[in-house]
């Protein structure tokens, strides 16, 4: 069924939060640059009545439906009638599961939303979380020995978005600015148990950046702040820092937040297997 439209409809059914949809329907979406999906989510369907308002809404705007549902009842009627306006339809789960029961030979327990459970993986990423918010931007250096990963950087090197992502990951982060002319933390010199990363980019992508940031706070005046001379400047003497106190070096000109934090998880997971045993 192709679409001649620059549009289409994506219709996210689940009986959960829709977080596991959402991800992998926009990570396939982003693949076509020239259509864009229109989300329709529906979360936590777990009844016939619910899915009845659903189905209304797929029939009024027919496009893919994707869905993660345990209950055979309800995925049943779900495919039946995208069957009968004939719109394609597919369990994101599913294929997961019979591949799971094939292998381990058990089936599953249909519990809606296992993955959600209070469990202690839970109550540690809270933690990370209320850690990472309380020793961002250089706050309460105090307790920067207590981190699992501390980052460094000058300015707008995406250091705050990636430590709350790492927080959501479990990984208790603090962030630290690296500003030339300000002495560092006497803290962050002599740390021994946190990873230290210190994130670069290239003068070029730090105006570029910087640029945005003062259009959008309505800033014209803060010439030093784009200044070529100055930023080169800055990331120089981030550079020699990190070397001076032999901190891991990570270039952030061209990815996206999460794909560096994904770099710093590798570098803190390959300084976890490398540490002996406490």
């Amino acid at each position: 069924m192709a679409t001649n439209s620059n549009y289409f409809h994506l219709h996210l059914v689940s009986d959960s939060t829709g977080e596991t949809l959402i991800t992998v329907a926009r990570a396939v979406a982003a693949q076509y640059a020239n259509v864009t999906a229109v989300e329709h989510v529906y979360p936590l369907v777990r009844s016939q009545k619910q899915l009845d308002r659903v189905l209304d809404e797929i029939e009024e705007s027919p496009g893919i439906v994707l869905f993660t549902l345990l209950e055979k009842d309800l995925v049943g009627r779900l495919e039946a009638k995208c069957r009968e306006i004939n719109v394609p339809s597919l369990s994101i789960i599913g294929p997961v599961m019979q591949l799971f029961e094939a292998y381990l030979g058990a089936a599953t327990t249909g519990r809606v939303g296992a993955q959600h459970v209070l469990n202690a993986e839970y109550f540690r990423r809270i933690d990370a979380l209320n850690f990472t918010m309380m020793h961002d931007d250089g706050q309460h250096v105090e307790g920067l020995e207590e981190a699992d990963v501390v980052l460094v950087g000058v300015s707008r090197t995406s250091k705050t978005p990636t430590s709350i992502y790492l927080a959501n990951r479990g990984i208790r982060t603090a962030n630290v600015p690296l500003v030339p002319g300000i002495p560092l933390p006497h803290q962050l010199e002599t740390l021994t148990k946190p990873l230290v990363v210190s994130l670069h980019a290239t003068p070029e992508r730090l105006i570029q950046v910087r640029q945005n940031r003062l259009l959008t706070m309505g800033d014209r005046d803060n010439e030093t702040y784009i200044d070529k001379q100055a930023v080169a400047d800055e990331v120089a003497f981030a550079r020699r820092l990190s070397a001076k106190f032999n901190w891991a070096l990570l270039d952030v000109t061209r990815r996206s937040i999460e794909e560096t934090a994904a770099a710093v998880m590798k570098l803190y997971a390959d300084r976890q297997r490398a540490r002996p045993s406490e």
